[in-house]
């Protein structure tokens, strides 16, 4: 038994100035799916999990400084036997089982299952009607100061993901934005997307980046 192809929905496009100049269709396949909730959350923790760095590290008591000597004779003190003060129950010694710097937290996803990840937060953001795709071709310059015009135009409004496919002059605008990502249209994350506010794109990328997702 053949599954029912879903209904493409219907997504209002503006111009740089934010003005409505047509709708666009949005394949249902990709941009009205159920999401899966349980998908979603894996691909945000591998995103999260690949991005960490190990840089965490301690020293052990062989690499705490100190503790040639041993602090005092090992019988008549009255006191426990010790032979370094570098050892890891005394103040300033060496750590047990910290982490050495060489931590792998590498985790990976099936390609398929990333796949519906992706589609189910583009329908997501498709439902609460986050996108905003621009007609044209943005050409501004390469200032903040126009970038932020731009978002303003659109009602581009709290955290903003800005889809870009190798426009440098808007790279270059919205770099100093505190609350502007701009990612390559192959470089789009299912965090990233879960994460913004309002996402724009330009037509032209949108349908590109569908075509890959097809």
């Amino acid at each position: 038994m053949a599954t029912e192809k879903i209904k493409p929905i219907s997504y209002p496009v503006v111009n740089t100035k934010g003005e409505k100049v047509g709708t666009m269709k949005l394949a249902g396949e990709i941009f009205a799916v159920e999401p899966n909730q349980d998908v979603v959350h894996q691909a945000v923790v591998t995103y999260l999990a690949n991005r960490r760095q190990a840089t965490a590290k301690t020293k052990t008591r062989a690499e705490a400084r100190g503790g040639g000597k041993k602090p005092w004779r090992q019988k008549g003190t009255g006191r426990a036997r010790v032979g370094s003060r570098r050892s890891p129950i005394w103040v300033g010694g060496g750590v047990t089982f910290g982490p050495t710097g060489e931590q792998n937290f590498k985790v990976s996803m099936n390609k398929k299952a990333h796949a519906l990840a992706i589609r189910s937060a583009l329908s997501i953001k498709a439902a609460e009607k986050a996108f905003i795709i621009i007609d044209d071709s943005i050409e501004i310059e390469a200032k903040t100061k126009a970038a932020s015009e731009l978002l303003t135009n659109v009602g581009a409004t709290g955290r903003v993901l800005l889809i870009n496919d190798n426009n440098k002059n808007l790279l270059l605008a919205t770099r100093n934005l505190p609350n502007v990502l701009n990612v390559g249209q192959d470089n789009v994350a299912v965090y990233d997307l879960l994460n913004a506010d309002q996402i724009v794109v330009e037509k032209a990328t949108l349908v590109a980046y569908v075509g890959g997702l097809e």
